[in-house]
């Protein structure tokens, strides 16, 4: 919990039976439909007056005057909070993310099945935003000349992402200069991320001789201006399935808001922004809710973003998690959110 509930135990009852029902078919929620549901000993007129409290305090809304109320983004904030039960992750959830993820038959590669498998699993979209390319593990590096001044740099990470990067550099380099360099990456550096090999070539350079220089200042080159210096979260890597799940939610039956969200996964490098920023300050391990109005991202006032980076060490190494509606199975979406990263975490650290 966050903070001490200012909500009594009957407020409290009501908000979380409006949320639950609300969840279940997006209907707003009635206090005749509750004192039925929930066969207690309060009557519509008691739980009418306690649902009018909670309006009043911002916890739900009204949308028409003659309907029931649906919760607001303080309401749910309070239901996540103070109210949602922990879960275990259900065997059937963990045997289908398992199936999927390490499905042998498939062609695809680890992070893309692991945002495919969330997205099928919560029915919302799915994303996994891979370590940013300075702090990436290396398996493996290649250099391949491909003009004059530009040299295609080709990575794979222990996590499994090859990433291509495209790079100009104002020196001239031989492919045999260029395999020499990667060579020496890969034999001495394995396992290590460019920006830790970027910092311990510096120290060598101050100690070796003569006969290492050039190698290692092609090192320096090659990782310094085509690989850092020039690598931001715009030239980050996003995985992302299941835009289409939000075509059959009732929130997103406004074909302009869909238009601007799509618009907005076409441009990887707004969204890994967007993302980035939402989760940026997220402390550590473990999963992050950030919903509707919280999101201080223009466009994402709308939406629930539940992230877990895969690492301890924070979402700078990587994050996994789904971007959905405000109504969404908060419990469950957790719950599989936290196990996927966990996964991804085990698998990024086995390569």
């Amino acid at each position: 919990m966050n903070s001490k509930p200012e909500l009594n135990d009957r407020e409290c009852e009501i908000l979380k039976a409006v949320i639950r029902f609300y969840i279940a078919d997006g209907k707003p929620v009635g206090s005749r439909f509750i004192s039925r549901k929930r066969r207690s000993d309060l009557s519509p007129a008691t739980i009418r007056n306690i649902m009018a409290d909670l309006e009043e305090a911002g916890y739900l809304a009204q949308p028409h005057t003659s309907a029931g109320r649906i919760p607001t983004d303080k309401g749910y904030r309070f239901y996540v909070d103070n109210l949602l039960e922990s879960a275990r992750l259900d065997k059937s959830d963990r045997a289908f993310i398992d199936g999927n993820i390490f499905d042998a038959s498939s062609h695809d590669g680890v992070v893309e099945r692991i945002s495919h498998t969330i997205s099928q699993a919560t029915d919302n979209i799915g994303f996994v935003i891979s370590p940013a390319l300075d702090q990436n593990q290396l398996r493996h590096i290649e250099f391949i000349q491909v003009g004059e001044g530009r040299i295609l740099v080709i990575i794979v990470s222990r996590s499994g992402v090859v990433q291509n990067r495209l790079v100009h550099v104002d020196e001239l380099f031989t492919q045999s200069e260029l395999d020499q360099t990667a060579r020496y990456i890969n034999e001495h550096y394995a396992g290590q991320s460019l920006l830790a090999i970027r910092t311990d070539v510096l120290r060598k350079m101050g100690e070796e001789k003569v006969l290492y220089d050039r190698l290692l200042k092609n090192v320096i080159l090659l990782c310094n201006r085509g690989l850092i210096d020039e690598v931001s979260e715009q030239n980050a890597d996003i995985y992302l399935d299941g835009p289409s799940n939000l075509l059959s939610k009732p929130e997103f039956s406004d074909s302009l808001r869909m238009q601007s969200l799509f618009k907005t996964f076409e441009e990887k490098s707004k969204l890994v922004k967007i993302l980035n920023e939402c989760i940026r300050g997220a402390s550590g391990s473990g999963v992050r809710v950030i919903i509707g109005s919280e999101n201080a991202v223009p466009g994402m006032q709308e939406y629930t973003l539940i992230s877990s980076p895969i690492t301890p060490q924070g979402p700078n190494l990587g994050s996994v998690g789904i971007l959905g509606p405000t109504r969404l199975e908060y419990a469950r979406a957790i719950t599989i959110v936290d196990y996927v990263a966990k996964l991804y975490g085990q698998i990024f650290n086995a390569n």
